[in-house]
């Protein structure tokens, strides 16, 4: 398993989404549980400013070898737990000779 090295910028954003099953009843009653063992996984908005051409080359091309498909290790920057998460997509924006921002979105995922 391959782990995600590269230390984001300050300001990320972690964001939950439960999964949360809701039955609905006359006069406006609702009933809610969370669904699933695994139902309350992070997403995480990151962000690398300034970063060289080498360091985005390498950020870039660790996220191309796992194509949005393979999991791999990464500890938030709140945490000092390692998860599991895979990347589906993110960008880069060439600023000036040398100087790169990457953005990417990071989905915690539940597996063996």
């Amino acid at each position: 398993m391959a782990t995600f090295e590269f230390t984001p910028d300050f300001g990320a954003q972690k964001k939950s989404q439960p999964a949360v099953r809701t039955a609905k009843f006359g006069d406006g009653y609702e009933q809610r549980v969370t669904f699933g063992i695994n139902q309350n996984p992070k997403i995480w908005e990151l962000r690398w400013s300034a970063a060289t051409n080498s360091t985005a080359d390498n950020i870039e091309a660790f996220l191309d070898a796992r194509a949005g498909v393979e999991s791999f290790d990464w500890s938030p920057i709140d945490d000092s737990e390692t998860y599991k998460f895979v990347c589906r997509s993110w960008s880069r924006d060439h600023q000036y000779a040398d100087i790169n921002t990457i953005t990417a979105t990071f989905e915690q995922v539940f597996e063996p």
